[in-house]
């Protein structure tokens, strides 16, 4: 029982060999000039990386933020007012 396992799995790992080397693999795409799908950002606030399409974006001080979430958004926007001393 355990050869039969054993050639099984052998014949398991023979085939993805096999399918991998005759069948050309997927490439991902550009964008329409060939170029990257979406950048990553980082959040300023929590540090995470989010897809510039997907993230909330902010112009504080005429500069361009990009954050993860509307909470990390507003808690960066109050601590830069606080840096500056505003109310």
């Amino acid at each position: 029982m355990i050869r039969f396992l054993i050639f099984l799995f052998l014949a398991y790992l023979l085939y993805r060999l096999l399918k991998g080397l005759l069948t050309p693999g997927k490439q991902v795409g550009g964008g329409p000039e060939g170029g990257v799908i979406d950048e990553m950002v980082q959040d300023p606030y929590c540090k995470t990386y989010v897809p510039r399409r997907e993230a909330v974006k902010r112009t504080i001080d005429r500069e361009t933020y990009y954050f993860c979430s509307e909470e990390c958004a507003s808690k960066f926007e109050s601590e830069k007012k606080t840096q500056r001393g505003e109310s």
